[in-house]
C-alpha cells in the first residue's frame, strides 16, 4: 500500500506522536471524513444517519493512514467507516446480544459466569467499529466512570469473593488518562480476592502512541495486569502497533489477542494467517477468533458460522498451536461462551475412535 493510496491526512506536526494530540486531531463528522476519503453513496449515507443518530464516528489520524482512499473494500475502511447497511435488520439481530444488561449485578458490573466480572469503566473509545457489541451505550456520554459511580461495583466485589478476575472494559479503559486508569487498577488491587485484572482494550491497534512509559510506569507495579486487545488485520501490525506489544511485553504485561471474524475484512485463510503469526512474532497470543455477535446494524460484517468453521480447519494443523486461536460463539442472552471448530471424529465403537487428522488421514485410538 503506497502512502499516496491512503487517507488525505492533516499535515502532521511534530505532536502527533502523542495520543492526546491524535484524539484532538480525530475525524468525527461526516464532512471531516468526506474531505479525507472518496466516500461511496451508501458510506455517505451511512455517515449522515450516524450523525443523526447511531454509533458515533471516531477515527484516529494514525488509524485513517491505513485506510486505502478510494478503495471501499479496504480492510481497515469496513472496521470503522459507516455504511447504510447499519440501518438494516435481519433476524436474529439484538441490541444487546450477550444480555448484558440481564447480567449487570450492580451498576457498570456485568457478571456472566462464578469466576469472573466485567466492569464498565468509560463509555468512550480512541476509534469507533461499526461492529461493536456495545453500540447500544459507547459515546452516549459521562466518560470515564469514577470512583463514586462505581462504589457499588466494588461494595459486590468486595462481598463476593468467588470473583477472581475482574476484565476492565467500556468504552476502552485505555482512552482514559493515566490518572484515571491507574486510579482505578489500585482500588481493585484492595479487594483482596481479585487475583487478576484483564484491560480490555483496542489502543494498541487504533493508537498505539498511547502505550508510554508513562502508562506502563504507573501500571506495572500492580501485575498480574493482562491486556486482551483486538487486532483483526495483518494491516493493522504496523512498526507503531508492533512497538506497541513490544513495549507492553518488555513492561510484562501478557498480550492476548481477540480477532472478530468479519465479512471482506479477515474472512479467508490466508489473511488469519498473517494476522496469528505476525501477533507471535510481537509475543501477542491470538486467544479468540469470535464470531461476530448479532448486534443490530452489523449483519453486513457477519459471516455464516460455517466460514469459520472452515477456515480453522484449513489453519489447523498448519499453524503453530500458539498461533491459532479458538472459534468462540459468544451466545446470545449472554449465556457463556461456546468453542466450535470441524468435527474430526468419524467414527466411535465402544473403545475405539476413528479420527480425521488435519493431514486428510483417518486413525483409530483405541481407549485403554
Amino acid at each position: 500500500m503506497t502512502q499516496t493510496a491512503r487517507a488525505s491526512l492533516p499535515a502532521l506536526g511534530p505532536d502527533a506522536g502523542d495520543w492526546r494530540w491524535q484524539l484532538q486531531h480525530a475525524v468525527r463528522t461526516t464532512d471531516e471524513l468526506a474531505a479525507r476519503l472518496e466516500l461511496t453513496e451508501p458510506e455517505l449515507a451511512g455517515a449522515r444517519a450516524t450523525e443523526a443518530a447511531g454509533l458515533p464516528l471516531l477515527i484516529t489520524p494514525y488509524y485513517l493512514g491505513l485506510i486505502e482512499r478510494g478503495d471501499p473494500a479496504c480492510p481497515i475502511r469496513r472496521q470503522v467507516v459507516p455504511h447504510a447497511d447499519e440501518a438494516r435488520s435481519v433476524p436474529g439481530d439484538l441490541a444487546d446480544p450477550l444480555g448484558e444488561q440481564a447480567h449487570e449485578v450492580a451498576p457498570d458490573l456485568i457478571r456472566r459466569y462464578p469466576d469472573r466480572a466485567l466492569l464498565f469503566a468509560t463509555d468512550r473509545c480512541a476509534v469507533y467499529c461499526r461492529f461493536c457489541t456495545r453500540s447500544r451505550l459507547v459515546g452516549a456520554g459521562g466518560g470515564a466512570r469514577s470512583d463514586e459511580r462505581l462504589a457499588p461495583a466494588f461494595a459486590y466485589l468486595e462481598a463476593n469473593p468467588e470473583v477472581r478476575d475482574v476484565i476492565v472494559s467500556g468504552g476502552d479503559p485505555l482512552a482514559m488518562s493515566t490518572e484515571r486508569v491507574l486510579a482505578l487498577v489500585e482500588r481493585l488491587r484492595r479487594i483482596p480476592s481479585i487475583e487478576t485484572i484483564r484491560l480490555a482494550t483496542r489502543v494498541p491497534v487504533v493508537l498505539p502512541q498511547r502505550i508510554t512509559d508513562e502508562l506502563l510506569g504507573a501500571l506495572r507495579p500492580h501485575h498480574p495486569l493482562w491486556v486482551m486487545t483486538h487486532f483483526n488485520h495483518p494491516r493493522e501490525l504496523t512498526p507503531e502497533s508492533r512497538g506497541a506489544l513490544n513495549r507492553l511485553a518488555d513492561a510484562g504485561f501478557p498480550v492476548m489477542n481477540h480477532s472478530v471474524l468479519l465479512r471482506g475484512v479477515n474472512d479467508d485463510a490466508a489473511t488469519l494467517a498473517a494476522l496469528f503469526r505476525g501477533l507471535v512474532r510481537e509475543r501477542a497470543r491470538p486467544y479468540y477468533l469470535l464470531q461476530t455477535d448479532p448486534v443490530r446494524g452489523s449483519s453486513h460484517l457477519r459471516t455464516p458460522l460455517d466460514t469459520g468453521i472452515r477456515l480453522i480447519g484449513e489453519l489447523q494443523g498448519k499453524l503453530s498451536g500458539i498461533a491459532l486461536p479458538k472459534l468462540i460463539v459468544d451466545t446470545p442472552g449472554g449465556f457463556g461462551k461456546v468453542p466450535v471448530g470441524p468435527d474430526y471424529v468419524v467414527e466411535r465403537a465402544g473403545k475405539m475412535t476413528r479420527f480425521r487428522s488435519p493431514r486428510g488421514v483417518e486413525v483409530e485410538y483405541w481407549d485403554p
